[in-house]
């Protein structure tokens, strides 16, 4: 009898505490790709899906616009919100699944970054996640998105041994080091990567950051199948043609039928 699959997938809840989260991540070359997108009409409606902590959200509405953010883990939120209000700024952050979206009203352009869309584990969790973007989506509106371009090669080199990923401090004064290990599932096409976490110079905990790998004809074929037109793939968000060697894959899609 085959061995059966553990389909348990997850992200750590550590992964998720909101200072550890921030203080890792502090970079902002994705900004200014997504800035670069928006609509002229500052009175446009953006929706940003998976927004975590706000790290693309509060920039965004510091710059005028009318944006939601939407992420389904609470404690991140409530850090967003925290920091919106330090800010000055008034955002709609709402507490929601996005494969389950139903906020009763459209959008001028909708984002899901920061490889999020790797954490919808099965088929059906990135058509639903889909399906609810075309729902919210105004007729002429642009919808984008990023994710890792899956590599052999960096797979199979970092199933060999445990790596040093990350060092930092957070904002509450640890002292964080993370070192990573995977181990890669062909069958589900799911990476299961896992965090080990050493605070203040000592070991705290091992966590879990699953990750479902989309290869480049799969996800183009998926995302022509729910109805969306691919305007632009790059291959970074310096807009680079997306080839071989590219880290990323970066999409500007549209409703199918539509161009812009």
């Amino acid at each position: 009898m085959k061995n059966k699959i553990n389909t348990d997938y997850k992200v750590g809840d550590l992964i998720y505490d909101a200072n550890i989260y921030d203080g890792l991540n502090t970079f902002l070359s994705d900004l200014y790709f997504y800035k670069k997108w928006l609509p002229k009409n500052k009175n446009a409606k953006i929706l940003e899906l998976c927004c975590g902590t706000g790290r693309l959200t509060l920039p965004i509405a510091r710059d005028g616009y009318n944006i939601c953010g939407v992420d389904y883990t609470s404690s991140m939120l409530e850090q967003a919100k925290v920091k919106a209000s330090d800010a000055g700024l008034e955002i709609n952050f709402i507490e929601a699944d996005v494969r389950r979206l139903d906020l009763q009203e459209k959008f001028d352009l909708i984002f899901i970054p920061f490889n999020s869309i790797h954490h919808l584990y099965k088929n059906e969790d990135l058509f639903k996640a889909l399906e609810g973007v075309k729902k919210h989506l105004k007729k002429g509106g642009l919808f984008l998105l990023d994710c890792f371009n899956p590599s052999i090669r960096y797979i199979v080199e970092s199933e060999k041994e445990q790596k040093v990923i990350a060092e930092y401090a957070t904002s509450d004064g640890r002292e964080v080091l993370i070192k990573q290990t995977m181990r890669y599932e062909s069958a589900t096409q799911i990476n299961r990567i896992k965090w080990h976490y050493f605070i203040n110079g000592e070991f705290h905990s091992t966590q879990n950051m699953d990750m479902r790998l989309f290869f480049p004809q799969e996800l183009d074929s998926y995302l022509e199948w729910e109805g969306f037109n691919i305007v632009h793939k790059f291959g970074s968000f310096k807009e680079d043609a997306f080839n071989d060697n590219s880290d990323k894959q970066i999409y500007v899609l549209a409703l199918l039928g539509e161009s812009i």
